[in-house]
């Protein structure tokens, strides 16, 4: 049995996390920005947590006590292309979604080093492998992750930390509908954004969408596991379009996704 803190347990993959790990025997501490949002979840404890907040951050994990496992998972997107996002809110997206993990990350991993033990899970993406139109600035944040995982992986293993990145591709959470949206209403990007509508409809799928559970249950396995894997991705669509990328060079996989979706922009 571990202690668990997970960050951004209010909605999705997060709080379907902290039910999944209570689930399996384990002590979860989840953390919201508003502590009220956790009064229905039946965990060890309920905190309070900016990830922005430095002092936050450091009177959490002080108030959690010895941390076992940290699961960053406290993030959101912003819809847009490049041309339109506004740079104060691609600052604020990186402020919480790679900072506040680094800071997250830097206040665990002492006491971990010291201990010769601990499990650290970053919740990326699968656009934080591959990318798209309209979600770069999204994706840059998830890509940004990954390059800080796969480093400390190497830091922290020759001190007995593990280090997991997840990946999810599409799933049905809260996350979707709190996006901010830029310059998508009117022209010159308003037809990409149909197209790449219809386009991402052809990538997930179709049909009924799938909730946070199954991330959340690869994000408990990720937890427990002591195998030596860094990266975790899931669901049907991540694990088809990481196979074609990591197949092929970047003008065959550009030509497959636009044929497979149907993208002529």
């Amino acid at each position: 049995m571990a202690r668990v803190l997970i960050t951004g347990c209010s909605t999705g993959f997060g709080r379907a996390s902290a039910v999944e790990l209570t689930k399996r025997g384990h002590d979860v501490v989840a953390t919201a920005r508003r502590p009220e949002s956790l009064d229905d979840l039946d965990v060890a404890a309920r905190l309070r947590l900016d990830v922005d907040d430095d002092a936050s951050v450091a009177t959490a994990v002080a108030d959690a006590g010895p941390i076992d496992a940290l699961v960053n998972n406290a993030g959101f997107g912003i819809s847009g292309p490049i041309e339109l996002v506004p740079v104060e809110e691609i600052r604020r997206m990186f402020e919480t979604n790679v900072l506040g993990a680094v800071r997250m990350i830097q206040a665990v991993v002492p006491s971990m080093r010291v201990r010769g033990s601990g499990t650290i899970v970053n919740v990326t993406s699968l656009a934080g492998r591959v990318t798209g139109p309209i979600g770069g600035t999204y994706a840059a944040t998830k890509y940004a992750l990954e390059a800080i995982s796969e480093s400390l992986h190497y830091e922290v293993g020759h001190f007995g930390i593990r280090v997991r990145v997840v990946e999810p591709g599409y799933f049905d959470t809260d996350f979707q509908g709190k996006e901010p949206r830029f310059g998508m209403d009117d022209p010159p990007y308003d037809e990409l954004d149909r197209l790449w509508a219809t386009s991402f409809e052809k990538l997930r799928g179709g049909g009924e969408a799938l909730g946070a559970e199954p991330v959340a249950q690869v994000i408990a396995d990720a937890v427990e596991s002591t195998e030596r894997r860094l990266r975790w991705p899931v669901g049907a669509d991540a694990e088809m379009v990481l196979s074609a990328r990591n197949s092929m060079d970047d003008e065959t996989f550009e030509d497959t996704m636009r044929g497979v979706l149907g993208l002529d922009w």
